[in-house]
């Protein structure tokens, strides 16, 4: 067979097999799809385990992303959990179908299971387009507040994802980032430092009252957090405490005594030499990191002595010797990172690893880079004690087979004998001997690092050169017989006879040789030329001739440059007279360094300092400042457990106090009658009450004379009178609570309803109770101590103004005969602060009773509804009204639910409107334009809107808008200007109207809010409210 058709058949089959491959992965994920669209959650479950199983061997599966998207709504925990690992995953790549499920996401945020916020958050920092970066920040807030640490912990992650996206949020990510920094969670710690690090390094304000916190928690940090928090924290005490490295400062290393140092003591010593005092919180860091040091941990060992390289005094930096040393057990790549660092450290202190210097010698199985830095840390820690051991050493890895590292190992003698001058000629004597070997790799360093040494010695190595000479034809190295050459032409009145004839033996082979060996041949030539002129003169210009017409342009230069300056002639001119001086002039011996003295430049455990180069994102350690800062900066006011403790008691006894005597005053006034003579009574026992007097006081009046008594009927009559204007206790204590702007109305069932603007009698009382005291009623009380009657005794509404609209619920031909309408009071829902306060009227228009009014399923199950309670019966043509609370999540998506009883089931849901998920919200207008300056941008909607002619007044503006959302009137020094504000009632995000009037009944309606969709939801309906007539 020939080449070609095996060459072609091997084509077919590699395409066969290819096809076979692509037919075999779609059918794979045709059933997985299928397994996905099944309605058995086992199916599905197991088509995801496999799904991500594809993606942890690396292959692709984004072509299964819409039918993996349809399940992140799923009921199932594990379900869940796997579809927002594979969003994780893809919803970057695939940003427009992510971007469909985006409400579902949000959703999620709410979630009971924190696995499943903490998810959904993850997914959404995901998705990188700049349309959601409002979204994500609202986002990122809510789950910086959450219960969860877990969450909290994902949401520090978030906060890069959304820097990295939009820059321009880093104000607000900055303030994130300062809530998170005061979590004690442990859990927190790491990823919040991580995000401090990532957005706004230089806000060192922000870790001085957190500084100690996060020394205290460094031990319980996971140990990813521990290498970033004590990444951060060397970088803060460069900047916050003085240098420990003072030469002329004596160190008092017990810092105990000195804290309890009378100032008489303190007095007598400033005479005296005044030793280095640290800072207690440079001593907490240093304490503090110091148990990390036995972390199983590689990073965190290699973190901590980096810290205590760069912060601890010189005598306590060899604490971190052993722990580095061990970490020499690890893998190879681990061991080549902590070479590197101890190479460093290696070059400075000698002492701290000379101890264990056999833990630095080489073993057959290293690595070769491996081998290279243990030969250079031996190197560094060579002195005239040990150097005959290590030089023992050295003569092994020598006759290594592994060519790089015996190479290396000669330059490492010739390092050890230009360091030791003891040992030079030892050293260079053994080099000379390996001069003899058969491997040429070996004698070519050997060359190489004899030229440097002789460089220190010319005069008394004359005999090496001339061994070097002889051994010149059997060296083929390029750099070698280059670096021979060199020696010939620098020492070559040493050598008179012996260089001519290398000369001549490069003249017959020049054109076969490497550029390097050429360019020193020519060197030679020039050199010879000028010191022996009558015996070279007919080779330099044969060599100059050749080297003339050479294919590589630096060895022409060369050569036309050296005939100009040697050879002399009338173009040459003056520059002939200083050829000598240029050409054979004395070189300054090479210093042999190490490859790591300037690494120091870098810090310890860095990229930039393993690449010796500064890498992206690097920062540089500080110098330490002359000054130690102000450490009061620190300092952090610690509340007393107990005593908070107690306040908190004393908090909540006050609470149920002022809740339970507001409930019995309005239960009394329930039961009041209206009439007069009652409340004649009243005031006349109360009047009696107050000046103190007794039943038996009256008795004794009757016997007084008549002109007296007539006085006494005039002052009864007069107090009477001012009694009615007079407020009763009820009245005073009610006043008591009143707050001006925001109130909240109480009502009692029997007055009738209090949207009615209308005034009201005497006997229509009508009490304001304080929001703050509503707060604390609500979080504290309701759910624990009220029993259920209580929220059809008490409602709590906010003053409203126009009709309320009601919608149909359920109409009583779909609903067998039971019909249902709903509206939105606008009061604060009791149940919880999140939801809203929906009242739902049940009639039954049918001619029989209806048992069991309950309500069943919800769509979706996570969906949050505080349900009524049931209904045992309603008869024919009754209806009663019931109250209940939503949580909409900021969404207008509609709330699905069953309205059942005993024997049927019907599915309703409530539509809210836009303006029913705010609440109002009271605010200077100095306050209100602070606000709307923060919320510009993304944050701003704006539109021109065509005013109806009856809507220009303030009056009818305030009504059109309050008609539309629940927002309350901003009041504003300006006449063409109208704000109102208000709250969301699930996040309590900020919402903003400003409607400025401008000619021809035109306006700009402009809302400013974190919620965009909501805002351009409320634009058009505020809008159309404000045209029509």
């Amino acid at each position: 067979m020939s080449v070609c058709s095996h060459a072609s058949m091997l084509t077919v089959i590699k395409i066969k097999f290819h096809v076979i491959n692509s037919k075999s992965s779609v059918l794979r994920n045709d059933d997985l799809k299928e397994m996905l669209e099944s309605s058995k959650e086992s199916l599905k479950l197991e088509a995801m385990k496999r799904i991500v199983g594809l993606i942890a061997k690396g292959k692709n599966a984004s072509e299964l992303f819409p039918a993996v998207v349809k399940n992140v709504a799923s009921k199932n925990i594990e379900l869940k959990k796997l579809v927002y690992v594979y969003l994780v995953r893809y919803a970057e790549e695939q940003q427009d179908l992510a971007l469909l499920s985006i409400s579902t996401f949000q959703r999620a945020l709410k979630d009971p299971n924190q696995f499943i916020r903490a998810s959904a958050l993850r997914v959404l920092s995901s998705i990188r387009v700049p349309i959601i970066v409002p979204i994500m920040m609202l986002a990122i807030k809510e789950a910086a507040a959450d219960l969860s640490p877990y969450v909290r912990k994902t949401s520090a992650h978030a906060i890069q994802k959304l820097y990295s996206l939009d820059p321009e949020q880093k104000e607000q990510l900055i303030e994130v980032i300062e809530k998170l920094l005061k979590d004690k969670s442990t859990l927190v710690a790491g990823s919040v430092v991580m995000a401090f690090e990532e957005v706004c390094p230089d806000r060192i304000d922000l870790i001085h009252k957190n500084y100690r916190k996060l020394c205290n928690l460094l031990v319980d940090v996971e140990e990813w957090g521990q290498v970033v928090i004590i990444s951060m924290l060397t970088r803060y005490a460069r900047t916050q405490f003085i240098s420990p490295w003072k030469e002329d400062a004596v160190f008092d290393g017990n810092n105990e005594k000195t804290f309890y140092e009378s100032d008489s003591e303190e007095k007598k010593d400033q005479t005296e030499n005044k030793p280095y005092i640290m800072d207690p919180d440079h001593r907490l860091l240093l304490r503090n990191t110091k148990p990390l040091l036995q972390s199983r941990n590689t990073a965190v060992v290699m973190s901590v002595a980096q810290l205590y390289w760069h912060l601890a005094p010189k005598h306590e930096v060899s604490i971190v010797t052993k722990s580095l040393v061990r970490l020499l057990r690890s893998h190879r790549e681990v061991q080549y990172i902590v070479l590197q660092n101890i190479a460093t450290m290696s070059i400075q202190r000698k002492g701290m690893f000379e101890p264990f210097m056999k833990s630095f010698y080489v073993r057959s199985t290293d690595a070769t880079h491996i081998k290279t830095l243990k030969l250079e840390i031996l190197t560094n820690l060579a002195n005239e004690a040990n150097i005959s051991t290590i030089l023992r050493e050295f003569q092994t890895y020598v006759k290594s087979q592994d060519k790089a590292f015996a190479a290396a190992t000669i330059q490492a003698i010739g390092r050890c004998a230009t360091n030791i001058s003891e040992v030079t000629d030892t050293c260079l004597n053994g080099l000379v001997l390996l001069l003899s070997n058969r491997d040429e790799t070996v004698v070519a360093e050997s060359v190489v690092v004899i030229k440097k040494l002789l460089q220190t010695q010319p005069t008394q190595h004359s005999e090496i050169i001339k061994h070097m000479a002889k051994l010149f034809d059997n060296i083929t190295v390029p750099m070698a017989r280059a670096s021979i050459l060199w020696l010939m032409g620098e020492y070559c009145e040493r050598v008179p006879k012996i260089a001519p004839d290398v000369l001549r033996k490069m003249a017959k082979t020049f054109t076969a040789e490497e550029d390097i060996v050429k360019l020193q041949t020519v060197n030679l030539a020039a050199k010879l030329y000028l010191i022996n002129s009558k015996q070279t003169k007919l080779l330099t210009q044969y060599i100059l001739n050749l080297g003339k017409y050479d294919q590589n342009y630096d060895i022409r230069d060369r050569t036309r440059f050296i005939r100009q300056l040697i050879v002399p002639n009338e173009k040459s001119g003056a520059l002939n007279k200083y050829a000598r001086r240029i050409l054979l002039a004395p070189k300054p011996a090479p210093v042999l360094e190490s490859s790591f003295k300037d690494r120091d430049r870098y810090q310890l455990g860095t990229l930039s300092h393993s690449l010796n180069i500064k890498a992206s994102g690097y920062q540089e350690l500080c110098d330490w400042p002359a000054v130690a800062p102000d450490q009061s900066v620190r300092n952090v006011e610690v509340i007393d457990p107990v005593r908070s403790h107690i306040a908190a008691l004393d908090e909540r006894n006050l609470c149920k106090q002022e809740f339970f005597s507001v409930l019995n005053m309005y239960m009394n006034v329930c039961s009041e009658s209206g009439s007069e003579s009652e409340d004649s009574s009243e005031d006349s026992e109360e009047t009696s009450s107050d000046s103190g007097k007794s039943s038996s006081g009256s008795e004794e009046s009757s016997s007084e004379s008549e002109s007296e008594q007539k006085k006494k009927k005039k002052k009864m009559k007069k107090m009477a009178l001012q009694k009615k204007s007079k407020p009763t206790a009820a009245d005073r204590y009610m006043s008591h609570l009143l707050y001006v702007q925001p109130f909240l109305v109480v009502s009692c069932p029997h007055i009738g309803p209090l949207r009615d603007a209308s005034p009201r009698s005497d006997n229509q009382r009508v009490y304001f109770i304080s929001t703050q005291l509503l707060q604390k009623i609500k979080s504290r009380l309701i759910k624990s101590t009220l029993p259920s009657r209580v929220s059809c005794l008490v409602q709590v509404t906010t003053p409203s103004f126009g009709p309320v609209k009601t919608y149909e619920l359920l109409h009583h031909m779909t609903g067998k005969g039971l019909s249902a309408k709903y509206h939105f009071p606008r009061q604060p829902c009791l149940y919880q602060p999140s939801m809203v306060a929906v009242q739902v009227i049940l009639t039954n228009s049918s001619d029989h009773s209806l048992e069991e009014i309950h309500i069943g399923d919800r769509n979706p199950a996570s969906l949050n509804i505080h349900c009524f309670n049931t209904i045992e019966r309603l008869e024919p043509e009754a209806s009663v009204t019931v109250s209940m609370g939503v949580d909409f999540s900021d969404s207008t998506q509609a709330a699905n639910f069953q309205l059942c009883t005993n024997t049927d089931q019907f599915s309703v849901s409530i539509q809210p409107a836009v303006g029913e998920l705010l609440m109002p919200s009271t605010m200077a207008e100095q306050d209100f334009i602070k606000e709307q300056g923060k919320l510009q941008g993304m944050n701003e909607t704006s539109q021109t809107v065509t005013m109806a002619t009856a809507n220009t007044s303030s009056q009818a503006i305030s009504k059109q808008v309050l008609s539309v959302a629940n927002v309350g009137v901003v009041s504003s020094s300006q006449s063409n200007f109208h704000r109102f504000a208000g709250r969301t009632v699930s996040s309590g995000a900020l919402v903003l109207v400003t409607l400025e009037m401008k000619e021809s009944s035109s306006a700009q309606l402009t809302i400013n809010t974190e919620k965009s969709v909501m805002a351009s939801m409320l634009l058009r309906d505020l809008k159309q409210a404000l045209a029509q007539v």
